[in-house]
């Protein structure tokens, strides 16, 4: 069976963007390979070396994960901090990633650009350790956007100079992975573009969120002064909302909307208040186990031992095999 390996953020609450689209993936992943899904909370520091809650923030997404359907007995989910062997690896390879390289990455001129005072080591071997987190468990299939694909080739690249360097075919190549044929893109409320957290708080949706709040942030959603001819296209923002209700709402509710459109007799107020109820309703199974698992620190507890457990398992054999490739022996 293929090993996957994915990083999930150690911040920010899940949103319906991700519910639909990651997170369904992973579900449905953990049923045909070995998957293993970490919270990158070493990676957060690169980027905020002082977090204010970094335990809380950890154990908000670790619910909020297993509440949309990660099943840590079929898929390896687990604190990246709780497995030391991440940081031997990524040690290693720092000895043999090259300066230059690492500040020609993409992501390492955003963020210099963005951050100028915050421009750290860490920051500069954020690809380093990420290669470190996939090839720790030699995995060959990596679940990653478009912002992460120059990273997965650095990931190849220190995997592959690792077996040149010490004459020993023992990292195999990582490769960027779509699972399913069709991905569910999901907008955002500000009729722009797609549903994220960076994009405004008005902007997504959260599983976490309460009825009340959904109820006020799709009241606000962008909306322009109707169609003024019968069957015209939509703008941006109006397409928007009405993608938002083909994912949330059922075909009937759907179509009963695109004719009050198509014949100029729609009334937003109406759209947007069955848009969140619906929305509600949709989220209401994942919202009621968030709140049953994050009053149970039994389970979480067992969770996360369990994850590192599992995780620790695979690094071990790594990092015992790399040592004995670099020649690291006990006498």
């Amino acid at each position: 069976m293929e090993t996957v390996v994915s990083g999930i953020r150690s911040t920010g609450n899940l949103h319906l963007g991700n519910y639909y689209g990651a997170i369904q993936n992973f579900v449905k992943m953990q049923h045909e390979y070995n998957c293993y899904f970490f919270i990158a909370d070493l990676h957060s520091l690169t980027t905020h070396p002082t977090p204010a809650d970094l335990h809380g923030n950890v154990k908000q997404v670790l619910v909020e994960y297993l509440a949309a359907g990660i099943d840590p007995e079929k898929a390896t989910i687990y604190i990246q901090s709780d497995v030391p062997e991440v940081a031997e690896l990524y040690l290693y390879l720092n000895m043999n990633a090259y300066l230059g390289e690492l500040e020609r990455a993409t992501s390492f001129k955003d963020k210099v650009r963005a951050n100028p005072d915050n421009v750290n080591a860490g920051l500069l071997t954020y690809p380093v350790l990420m290669a470190a987190d996939i090839i720790i468990h030699k995995a060959t299939k990596v679940p990653v956007g478009k912002d992460q694909e120059q990273h997965l080739e650095m990931a190849r690249t220190f995997g592959n100079r690792f077996n040149r360097l010490y004459k020993n075919d023992y990292f195999p190549e990582p490769y960027a992975f779509t699972f399913g044929e069709n991905l569910v893109k999901i907008p955002g409320l500000d009729g722009k573009g797609k549903m994220g957290k960076s994009e405004g708080a008005g902007n997504a949706v959260y599983l976490s969120d309460t009825p009340e709040a959904i109820r006020k942030k799709v009241m606000r959603a962008v909306t322009d002064g109707g169609p003024t001819t019968e069957n015209q296209t939509k703008p941006q923002e109006i397409q928007n909302l009405f993608d938002l209700m083909n994912v949330v709402s059922t075909p009937d509710t759907y179509a009963h909307f695109e004719n009050l459109y198509n014949t100029m007799a729609i009334r937003y107020g109406d759209f947007k208040k069955q848009l969140a109820e619906d929305m509600i309703i949709a989220t209401a199974p994942i919202r009621d186990r968030i709140n049953d698992i994050a009053n149970d620190a039994d389970y979480l507890r067992k969770v996360a031992q369990l994850g590192a457990d599992k995780a620790r398992e695979s690094a071990r054999k790594t990092i015992k095999e790399v040592r004995e490739i670099i020649g690291f022996k006990s006498f």
